[in-house]
């Protein structure tokens, strides 16, 4: 018997022998099947039935398939719609897919043809709903905005979320790279009552200096070569809700000066206008390090420093919260399982005791790409050690204890002392790109350019 997704089937169908063949053979696998003969008698049946799963011919009399779909999904958007296409109508079967049916079948077919197909899609299906109780029971259990934790320390930030995601406080999240600073960022501005303005997100460190101040305030046309037309800067498309500055001690001095001026005055002025445009924006900023050293160094300026600092929500590294780990894993398990379709269980014991004795560098962002490898090659109901990365279940990636060492390409080696040199250098400047380029004597656009080519995780 094929599993089956719901407890309610609808063939709509005006082929008599089809209709009836199709409904005896589901029937007979396991669904309460209704019948209707044309769109019009289908739509009034749903509209009594609300039927998990609709098989509909795409051309009927008095109300077609799209059009049949079209009412369905008014009345019930999460419900399954199957469209039945003859030769020649393909390209509509495409429209109604656009119209979100969930898949299409081509006459003729068998009826195990029917049966399997059905039975693939709910299986999708039983693992998207799978997936969203257990993203829900998360959620209300160890879970804030997406944010997964029950160790003290994640308990503590989720408090302080809640207590200022209901002023305009200005606020500044810290952690280390990959610890979730800007799903901090992102969960303040939703549970705000800005939730519904926009949320704009700012790269400081991958905004080359020159275009900074038009990026953000925006310019006018003919303001510098090229300007051929208005365009409108981050500040006010970000008008009513917030604005993220991701990075924000990586902003030059001499931009920093303009910011404080914007925020106490809650005015800017576009390049190229002398005309100030007033501005309502929440500042959520985010940084790496330690904007107080920087201060101490002389590169972050302590009167913006206090602007945009009215709470600090300071995020643990991973390893300093063990416990949650296995939470984590689990989450990401189940999110990568529903994408590939797959049905995995769990981990086996020893996978979870390797997760929980690894350091984490990487933090979070570290555990999430190491569960979705051990997803991608994963055969079986358990993950198990052999899924996980090397440096994970012991020993040094592309070494091995008994044989030469493996013989690698050119490139391959290059990018790998790149990568090496590069992790070195943002260590070394505890994570301060502008210094990190000039150590390794390259420009601040070239190290951000191979930060991202060669996938590097920072924040």
């Amino acid at each position: 018997m094929m599993k089956i997704c719901g407890h309610r089937l609808l063939i709509v169908e005006d082929e008599p022998l089809l209709r009836i063949t199709m409904a005896d053979a589901l029937r007979k696998e396991g669904w309460a099947v209704d019948v209707a003969e044309d769109g019009v008698k289908g739509a009034a049946l749903f509209e009594q039935h609300q039927h998990d799963l609709v098989l509909s011919d795409l051309v009927m009399p008095r109300l077609g398939g799209i059009e049949l779909l079209k009412r369905i999904k008014a009345l019930s958007p999460d419900t399954t719609v199957i469209i039945i296409t003859a030769h020649g109508t393909v390209d509509r079967a495409v429209e109604a897919m656009r119209e979100g049916a969930t898949d299409f079948i081509a006459k003729p077919f068998s009826m195990a043809q029917l049966v399997v197909r059905l039975s693939n899609v709910c299986s999708v299906r039983i693992l998207r709903e799978q997936n969203v109780r257990l993203q829900a029971q998360l959620e209300q259990r160890y879970s804030f905005s997406n944010i997964i934790g029950k160790s003290k320390p994640m308990r503590e930030v989720f408090e302080l979320i809640r207590l200022v995601a209901d002023s305009d406080a200005s606020v500044i999240v810290s952690g280390e790279s990959g610890t979730g600073k800007e799903m901090v960022a992102s969960a303040i501005h939703f549970n705000s009552p800005r939730r519904a303005k926009p949320y704009v997100r700012v790269s400081c460190a991958s905004l080359p200096e020159s275009l900074i101040e038009s990026e953000l305030f925006g310019y006018e046309k003919g303001a510098f070569t090229g300007a051929s037309e208005r365009r409108i800067g981050r500040f006010e498309a970000a008008s009513g809700g917030t604005l993220f500055l991701d990075e924000i001690g990586e902003l030059p001095l001499t931009f920093q000066v303009k910011l404080l001026r914007v925020l106490q005055e809650r005015q800017i002025e576009r390049l190229g206008s002398n005309r100030p445009i007033d501005i309502d924006v929440r500042i959520v900023s985010a940084s790496v390090r330690s904007l107080e050293e920087e201060i101490r160094r002389g590169r972050f300026r302590e009167d913006l420093y206090f602007r945009v600092n009215t709470v600090a929500i300071d995020l643990p590294p991973l390893r300093e919260r063990y416990e949650d780990i296995p939470l984590l894993a689990e989450a990401f398990l189940r999110e990568f399982a529903a994408d590939r379709r797959r049905e995995i269980d769990g981990f086996t014991d020893d996978v979870i005791e390797k997760l929980e004795t690894h350091t984490w560098p990487g933090n979070v962002r570290e555990l999430r790409n190491v569960i979705e490898r051990a997803v991608l090659f994963c055969r079986g109901p358990l993950v198990t050690v052999d899924e996980l990365s090397p440096n994970i279940r012991g020993g040094t990636p592309g070494l091995t204890t008994d044989g030469p060492t493996p013989v690698v390409s050119m490139q391959t080696a290059v990018e790998r002392a790149e990568v090496e040199a590069i992790c070195s250098a943002l260590a070394a400047t505890q994570g301060r790109r502008a210094d990190a380029a000039e150590l390794l004597g390259i420009s601040r656009k070239t190290l951000w350019e191979k930060i991202k080519l060669l996938e590097i995780a920072v924040d």
